[in-house]
């Protein structure tokens, strides 16, 4: 299975602006810019997009974890926080944090603790973080 986004920029760094789109068009020509990533301007960034992918990935994992240990969550919500650091003459993202709350009848705290570890191991944008990067660039 392969999922595809682009993005399209115009400009400089700072003044440039560009928009990014999904594949399945749930983000249309969705705008970024240096505002929307380091200020406070409506739009999106990457670093917003991957933790939405993190918290996304990581909570449909671990339903999964708990459906083969035989309980089924009522509710869960994660929240995962993206840090954005200088590094060097650029930036990295430092870490992820995430936040769950969870609703599941019939776990105890150590099992459900356990099988929220290793989702969090296991999910595939956990495993990407760590991932190796190829790169297949040319001048057109």
């Amino acid at each position: 299975m392969i999922r595809k986004a682009g993005a399209l920029w115009r400009g400089n760094g700072r003044s440039g602006s560009g928009n990014i789109s999904t594949e399945s068009g749930v983000l249309e020509k969705a705008p970024y810019s240096f505002r929307t990533r380091f200020e406070n301007e409506r739009g999106t960034n990457p670093e917003e997009l991957v933790a939405a992918a993190h918290a996304g990935c990581f909570t449909m994992a671990l339903a999964f974890q708990l459906q083969t240990a035989g309980v089924i969550a009522t509710e869960l919500t994660t929240e995962a926080a993206v840090t954005l650091e200088p590094e060097g003459q650029g930036f990295r993202i430092s870490r992820s944090a995430l936040t769950l709350r969870a609703k599941v009848p019939g776990v105890n705290e150590a099992t459900f603790a356990e099988l929220a570890r290793d989702a969090e191991r296991n999910c595939p944008v956990s495993k990407l973080l760590k991932a190796e990067i190829t790169l297949d660039a040319k001048l057109i």
